[in-house]
């Protein structure tokens, strides 16, 4: 049997995905067989895991750092925020139930924690060493008795805890110290240490707070992790959101319509990261202005977007730019675009229909619960004078989504040739819109190659976005080997190098 390490944060965004990542990568460098795991993860950007489910994108970054394919128990509850104070429930990477806050809890200590507790077992007898990301912070008072993702979890895996703030948010002596006093004894007892992260000034300033914050709190500061300069990481959900955007003068003027409830925004991250575009978010039709592509992302519920978009104007917007600006819907943002959106009473509490912005000639329907979920390889085909330069070339993408889209008309744009062939999204308008359910349309070169010719230029990142993770990886690792002291926790956990 392995053992299981757990990292827990102050707060939300304080840095434990990364740092778990970085772990992962140290502990496989070392030659142990490693895994990442959170037990409920509550995120709008999902990923198809290597055994057909849904799962957080954040544990799939983990799984990379780890060398393994990212698999459906390494998240075995996912919470997609729908709007209205419900989320989607996700157990074992099949979408379950919508449910509120009040509802879940009780739910979470049952069929939840099953799950969790059955996948943790699971990992900790194939793998040497676990290591595990809490959620939040472990000291929400008023949510402690239904939390099944921070103490509980440690509880049960016997693991050792490591807490990490982040000091950039200012408050960290406060946000650590506050932290510890408010777990029950029983669970401040897990706790082997606290890491400050993002730190940018003198160490020797800093260090005083520290060793107070020692002796008051009776467990050690196990690193200082710096502030990583340009570090190249997925961004982890609508907290960094902000962080998407990119303007470079020169480059392809692209904007993404920043819906309120928008799900998978990390398909644009490939072009934040590749110099040949410019990176926007809107949110009005002023923002909009005249960019060479807006994009209509993904949405965890397509018709109060949809009427979202008719309220500020955007719909009116987009559609007088069609014909003169490439056009393109991922996957809701696919849905909007037809003729119209038919709901039986799976988004909304009654059936309802909602005109699209008509661009394409396809008609959507959600007759039922169910979401397709795929690992796909993708042909470009040539229907419009965007995909013709790089007609015939291959991509690997995945497809999560609910709702059956008929298409009519209008040609399709791709080809799916993985894991069964098919024809697969819409093009209309002489070419210049284009449809598709296709996630991670541009991690790999093909359509960023073909977004860059529209200015004539060449893309200045020729591989796919998880080569370069990959990369950071290396040197998040050698960061955090150099900073946290690994030693002790190869101690805490009963190993040796």
């Amino acid at each position: 049997m392995g053992r299981a390490l757990m990292v827990q944060g102050t707060s939300s965004g304080s840095g434990k995905s990364v740092l778990v990542a970085g772990l992962c990568r140290v502990f496989r460098r070392m030659g142990f067989k490693v895994a990442p795991f959170k037990a409920q993860n509550m995120s709008l950007n999902s990923y198809v895991s290597a055994d057909g489910g849904e799962i957080a994108r954040a544990q799939v970054f983990q799984a990379l750092a780890a060398g393994v394919e990212p698999l459906t128990i390494m998240n075995p509850v996912l919470l997609k925020p729908r709007g209205d104070s419900l989320s989607q429930v996700i157990v074992l990477g099949k979408p379950v139930v919508d449910l509120d806050a009040k509802s879940y809890w009780s739910f979470a200590l049952s069929r939840c924690w099953r799950a969790i507790t059955r996948a943790l077992r699971r990992l900790m007898e194939e793998f040497d060493v676990v290591v595990v990301e809490g959620a939040g912070s472990p000291a929400e008072i008023n949510l402690y008795e239904y939390d099944v993702a921070n103490m509980r979890v440690a509880e049960y895996a016997k693991s050792p805890v490591v807490l990490v703030a982040d000091i950039e948010r200012g408050g960290v002596f406060a946000s650590i110290y506050g932290t510890v006093k408010l777990l029950k004894p029983r669970h401040r007892r897990l706790l082997r240490g606290f890491v400050v992260n993002k730190f940018r000034g003198d160490l020797d300033i800093l260090r005083p707070g520290l060793e107070r914050l020692e002796r008051e709190l009776g467990i050690p500061c196990l690193g200082v992790l710096p502030y990583v300069e340009g570090l190249k990481a997925p961004l982890e959900d609508s907290l960094s959101l902000s962080e998407l955007t990119a303007l470079r003068p020169g480059g392809v003027d692209v904007a993404v319509v920043r819906l309120p409830k928008i799900s998978n925004f990390t398909d644009f991250e490939p072009l934040k990261l590749d110099e040949s575009f410019s990176l926007r978010l809107v949110a009005s039709k002023g923002d909009l202005g005249r960019p060479d592509v807006v994009v209509i992302p993904g949405s965890k519920n397509t018709i109060s977007d949809l009427e979202w978009l008719n309220e500020v104007g955007l719909a009116d917007a987009i559609v007088n730019l069609a014909g003169k600006t490439l056009v393109m819907g991922v996957c809701a943002g696919y849905q909007m675009l037809g003729s119209k959106v038919v709901d039986e009473g799976v988004e909304t509490s009654t059936p309802k229909v909602v005109e699209g912005l008509n661009l394409l000639d396809v008609e959507t329907r959600f007759t039922s619960y169910r979401k397709e979920l795929l690992r796909v390889e993708a042909e470009v085909l040539g229907f419009s004078p965007l995909l013709k330069p790089v007609e015939g070339l291959r991509f690997k993408g995945y497809v999560i989504h609910m709702g059956r889209t008929t298409r009519r008309s209008c040609k399709p744009a791709f080809k799916l040739v993985k894991p069964r062939a098919r024809l697969e999204g819409a093009v209309g308008l002489d070419g210049t819109v284009i449809g598709t359910y296709l996630h991670g349309l541009f991690d790999e070169p093909p359509m960023r190659i073909a977004l860059a010719k529209l200015k004539g230029l060449e893309v200045s990142m020729s591989r796919d976005v998880w080569s370069v993770w990959n990369e950071e990886l290396d040197r998040l690792a050698s960061i955090v080997e150099s900073r946290v002291d690994v030693n002790l926790l190869l101690e805490e956990l009963g190993l040796r190098r």
